[in-house]
């Protein structure tokens, strides 16, 4: 299964729906191309909605690692949202949990962005 993107707007906050596995090559590839793009365009903060996220490997775990890197680097808020218990349980044993953080549902994340 390919991965697909779907960015759409919730007030000022741009939400991105990925859906399919998030793993080294291809689908890195295209994630972090769009996602780069997103970074240096976007005007407002952004979230990655992960729940239709069907597998992540560590290429996928170090792609969503260096665009949260890239985002904070450019001021920009970058937010994780539903993601299911196997990328959560991916997250946990690497330790970035705590790091990126993760919102059960998409309007906490939403509603987080809007604190900042």
């Amino acid at each position: 299964m390919t991965l697909t993107l779907h960015k759409r707007q919730v007030n000022r906050v741009t939400i991105v729906d990925l859906k399919g596995r998030v793993v080294f090559g291809a689908e890195c590839t295209s994630l972090r191309t769009e996602l780069k793009d997103l970074i240096s365009t976007a005007d407002g903060p952004f979230v990655l909605n992960l729940q239709e996220v069907s597998y992540i490997d560590s290429g996928g775990v170090g792609c969503l690692v260096g665009l949260f890197t890239s985002a904070k680097s450019t001021n920009k808020e970058m937010r994780f949202a539903c993601a299911n218990d196997k990328v959560m349980h991916v997250l946990r044993i690497t330790k970035l949990l705590p790091i990126l953080g993760m919102h059960t549902d998409e309007a906490s994340a939403v509603a987080s962005c809007a604190k900042n």
